[in-house]
């Protein structure tokens, strides 16, 4: 792997960020998926499959009380996780643990208001892996498939929880049907047009309800994001379901 990084910032500059410089590195998706998850005042939230921390540090920026558990597989990621919230002045604020999501979460680290994940988007059975061994890993499934994850996800929940993800669109039906058989069928969903990406927002529900929000355009026709892009992007908006 790569060991070299580039200083990076987020949110217009609210939250530097430390990646590698080559490998997986943080899109739009992280940004968007923190943007997404609303956590109430004092609220604790576990962010599964946390990278460097993107999301975490983001969400910590937007709502500065509550508390962020960061859980990622590569150790080397979660490192710069663990560097990257010194340098933002969060480390109280925002735990990172390694840890690999195909064995059950530690006890110790209870339950949560609010989980955020950002999946591998390819299943290991279809995917063509790319050549970086960490970027690998962050695209397609391993060690924890996509029910896999679905299922540490909702586990790790209150029972009044919420919890969002973002995803590959096409694979909604899978996600919607796996939340379903969990007992989180009650399920919004917002489009990302024009790339093939769906946020998801799912609670407990007895019977299993999908609603469509309003799509949040992220690209202006001739290029560039549109202005509600901007807002979450640079300017720490938070994105309603």
């Amino acid at each position: 792997m790569e060991t070299s990084t580039t200083e990076d910032a987020l949110l217009g500059g609210r939250v530097c960020l430390a990646q590698p410089s080559r490998g997986y590195r943080v899109a739009v998706d992280a940004i968007v998926l923190a943007a997404a998850t609303s956590p109430a005042s004092g609220a604790r939230v576990l962010d599964l499959g946390a990278g460097v921390g993107a999301v975490g540090l983001c969400l910590a920026t937007r709502v500065p009380d509550c508390s962020v558990t960061c859980v990622e597989l590569q150790s080397s990621l979660a490192a710069l996780a663990v560097r990257n919230a010194e340098a933002n002045g969060m480390a109280g604020r925002v735990q990172v643990v390694v840890h690999d999501i195909a064995q059950p979460l530690p006890e110790t680290l209870g339950k949560f208001a609010c989980v955020a994940t950002n999946p591998p988007y390819l299943a290991a059975a279809t995917a063509d892996p790319p050549p970086d061994q960490s970027k690998a890993l962050a695209t397609v499934e391993s060690s924890a498939d996509l029910a896999r994850w679905l299922s540490v996800a909702t586990g790790a929940l209150e029972s009044a929880g919420t919890l969002t993800l973002i995803h590959r669109s096409d694979r909604l039906d899978q996600i919607a049907a796996q939340l379903g058989r969990l007992g989180w069928g009650d399920m919004a969903i917002k489009r990302l047009p024009p790339a093939p990406r769906i946020l998801i927002r799912a609670r407990r529900g007895d019977f299993p309800r999908l609603r469509e929000s309003p799509p949040l355009i992220l690209h202006k026709p001739g290029g560039g994001f549109t202005d509600a892009a901007e807002a979450v992007l640079r300017h720490a908006a938070a994105i309603v379901f």
